[in-house]
């Protein structure tokens, strides 16, 4: 049997790759320290837990409205209003099983062939991959490291063009924990104000900035009503498996959204949006601790990894990943990727699994314990000392 086309241009997420071999490794015996999966290592806050349970003895079992719980939708509605600085109403909100609908469902409604999409790169794979996926044409812009990884402005204004349909943002980003400056954001919609092109911002690690506050384009005037904004339960509240996210968007994308939604999954199981409601009005210490301790982390790993030969890692600004650049070793991402999870039992991904301008760096998650990165980083600092390659430049010196 063959298959459509369309099924040729669908990309994946190398994460969930990356995980089931470190578990196949692990099944062998071998000691795997997990870096690889954007998954936070803290439980659900008992109180969302128990929203959880108590949803299901109130018989939350059943079909619910696509659009979501009126509940829980006024609920998001209000939250969003307040760390935005933005007034939106629950009629905007659309909620779905986990983040990824919200990127499928308004590339699919808007775009087309002949549409062209910029979006960041190296970034989430999934955006590339829907966009392909559509018959629309994918247009990257590199993050930029000397920028913090944020847009050349200059190459982003000429890549604008008539056929421009949408325009993709992640900030805080992953995979470079990036976070894009306020007036990179502001000469964004100042660029786009006046198109008629769509924003997808892509908010999901909102919550999770260390030092530096993260900015939504629909705080600029005119942006609110043609960007959709992605966020979700799962890396704030340590919800990934409950599989609850949100867009919240111009109305008028609303209704082809829940045609979407209808046509795919019905409606997101009612139980989990119940305990969506108590993450957002419940008590916020657990959520505040834990971004705490990411940011403790963040500084000790990425110390550590500034130690590792031939690995130079600035400091993340948001979510939770290391993005150390490692072209003074003198390997590609990949392979050094493959030989680390291999022979020091560290799970990590390669920086062209975000995309072609990733090469020449890795990805890792702080999500897990101190002890566990620490150790990690002496298994790299192992490594390396006994895997080193010349770089490009000392071997064109060698060659001279």
């Amino acid at each position: 049997m063959k298959l459509a086309a369309a099924m040729s241009r669908l990309g994946t997420e190398t994460a969930f790759e990356v995980l089931v071999r470190a578990r196949a490794l692990e099944a062998q015996g071998r000691d795997i320290i997990h870096l690889e999966i954007g998954e936070p290592d803290f439980g659900t806050p008992k109180h969302i837990i128990e929203a959880g349970k108590k949803a299901l003895d109130e018989g939350y079992t059943h079909y619910g409205p696509t659009q979501g719980l009126p509940e829980l939708r006024e609920a998001i509605a209000e939250y969003v209003s307040r760390t935005r600085g933005i007034k939106v109403g629950a009629e905007r909100v659309c909620v779905t099983p986990g983040g990824k609908p919200i990127i499928y469902f308004p590339i699919l409604a808007i775009c087309e062939a002949g549409d062209e999409v910029i979006y960041p790169n190296p970034a989430f794979p999934i955006y590339e991959s829907m966009i392909r996926f559509t018959g629309a044409t994918p247009v990257p812009i590199p993050l930029k490291e000397e920028r913090g990884f944020s847009f050349d402005l200059d190459l982003f204004a000429s890549r604008l063009s008539p056929r421009t349909r949408m325009v993709i943002l992640n900030s805080p980003a992953n995979p470079t924990g990036g976070v894009m400056p306020t007036e990179d954001i502001a000469a964004i919609a100042e660029l786009l104000r006046d198109r008629d092109v769509v924003v997808l911002s892509d908010e999901i690690y909102s919550r999770m900035s260390y030092g530096k506050t993260a900015v939504s384009i629909t705080q600029f005037p005119g942006m609110l009503e043609k960007t959709i904004i992605l966020d979700g339960f799962s890396k704030t509240y340590s919800m990934t498996g409950w599989r609850l996210g949100y867009g919240v968007m111009p109305e008028w994308l609303v209704g082809p959204v829940n045609k979407l939604m209808v046509n795919s999954n019905s409606c997101t199981a009612t139980f989990t949006q119940r305990a969506g409601i108590a993450a957002l009005t419940g008590p916020q210490e657990p959520a505040e601790a834990m971004i705490a301790e990411f940011d403790r982390r963040r500084a000790a790993f990425v110390a550590g990894l500034n130690t590792v030969p031939g690995f130079h890692c600035r400091m993340p600004e948001g979510a939770f990943y290391a993005f150390p650049n490692i072209k003074a070793t003198g390997w590609e991402s990949k392979p050094l990727a493959d030989a680390i999870l291999d022979q020091a039992g560290v799970a990590c991904l390669s920086g062209t699994a975000f995309g072609e301008y990733g090469a020449g760096y890795l990805r890792f998650s702080y999500a897990n314990s101190m002890e566990k990165l620490m150790d990690a980083v002496e298994r790299l600092k192992a490594f390396m000392a006994s895997n080193s390659k010349p770089s490009a430049r000392e071997a064109a010196g060698t060659r001279a």
